[in-house]
């Protein structure tokens, strides 16, 4: 027969199994780390209390009226017409506690909109279906879209823990330090949203909404758009580095190293094989949410590559669909997105893929007359 503490030791066991599988299941809201999200995450639980005594006070009084009040044990009901003392009590009281609650939820509104003073500001700009950012202090630009291989979205793979919350380029931020975000949209209503922060702001076409936050932990904290853009609205997460400033310069510095490489390539000439191969990762990271892998669109919502006039037609005609979109319609600009060598390699891609068998490819050197409001090469660049 085990002892008493054996018996002990055993439910205390099976006890800390049973809280680190709960562990699993959050009921709350995320772990903050900055002031600001401290103050939510209190003025919530504030909140929720409050509303959990009004529940026990009000049925309360509910159920013990019912059950002491009841007919079956010779109670009658009172007749009366006006109370004025009860009407003044239900007035007062409610004014009392709407008071009470509205005064630390208006301290935590206006310390949420105060952006003034930042160390930095970041301009964020939603596309659909990506995340574009602006470092105005440093100069770095970049485009952050969904990293979850297509497989796992396909359910042809297993998913990983990030499913659906990684990214190819993450936002970086120093510890810290007071970020500004100046958030807009290119299209239609984004939402920036980082529960961990404590930030959510939406992104509308045509204005400029700021909002800020300041992360006193080192880590990585994830988002998503928060607001309904369209058929792809659950595939633009947001994925947020917080480092240190030796490493947040580092990163700078990487950035601007990048660029220049980019830079670098536009004056370059490449083969076919070279740009179709370049292009296919620029397609499933741009266009295959609209146009699908296979080039063959959505019927009725989005036209197919595979086929269509423009990828089969002039070379020229091709890269300005490209580079201007068409207005009016979901298919956006993306000069202000590819530099010339990745809409060079998408537009060869899309000639050279799945049925589309043109043979000719585009070259930077194309992208960047057109670009200039020149007509593109004459004749479509050879295959090399």
């Amino acid at each position: 027969m085990k002892s008493m503490w054996q018996r002990a030791g055993a439910i205390g066991a099976a006890w800390g199994v049973s809280q680190s599988a709960l562990a699993d299941y959050a009921y709350n809201l995320q772990p903050p780390v900055s002031k600001v999200a401290q103050d939510v995450f209190h003025l919530h639980n504030l909140i929720m209390l409050v509303c959990v005594g009004i529940f026990i006070v009000v049925f309360g009084a509910m159920f013990y009226s019912l059950f002491k009040h009841r007919k079956s044990v010779g109670h009658k009901a009172a007749h009366f017409h006006e109370n004025t003392t009860v009407e003044i009590i239900w007035t007062v009281i409610p004014f009392i506690i709407l008071v009470g609650m509205a005064y630390p939820a208006a301290k935590v509104v206006i310390e949420m909109k105060d952006t003034s003073n930042p160390d930095m500001t970041v301009k964020i700009t939603g596309y659909q279906w990506k995340w574009g950012y602006d470092y105005l202090n440093d100069g770095v630009q970049f485009y952050s879209t969904l990293a979850t291989p297509r497989e796992q979205i396909d359910g042809t793979a297993a998913k990983d823990a990030h499913y659906l919350l990684e990214v190819d380029q993450p936002m970086v931020v120093p510890v810290g330090k007071r970020i500004r975000l100046l958030v807009t949209g290119n299209d239609v209503i984004h939402s920036w949203w980082v529960p961990a922060f404590g930030v959510k702001q939406d992104g509308i076409p045509g204005f400029i909404r700021d909002t800020w936050f300041k992360a006193d932990k080192i880590g990585t904290y994830r988002g998503q758009c928060a607001e309904l853009c369209g058929k792809d609205h659950g595939f633009m997460p947001i994925v947020v580095k917080v480092v240190s400033d030796e490493d947040y310069k580092a990163w700078v510095a990487r950035k601007k190293g990048t660029a220049q490489a980019a830079a670098a390539d536009n004056g370059k000439t490449f083969g076919t094989a070279e740009l179709v191969a370049r292009g296919e990762k620029v397609y499933q990271a741009n266009c295959a949410a609209c146009h699908q892998a296979n080039g063959m669109g959505l019927p009725g919502t989005f036209p197919a590559i595979n086929g269509s006039k423009v990828a089969t037609g002039p070379i020229a005609d091709h890269i300005k669909v490209v580079l201007n979109g068409r207005p009016g319609t979901a298919m956006a600009s993306f000069a202000g997105q590819l530099s010339d060598a990745d809409i060079a390699a998408v537009v060869t891609y899309q000639r050279n893929a799945w049925d589309n068998k043109t043979g000719d490819a585009a070259q930077p050197a194309d992208i960047a007359a057109t670009r200039g409001g020149a007509t593109a090469a004459a004749a479509p660049a050879a295959a090399l």
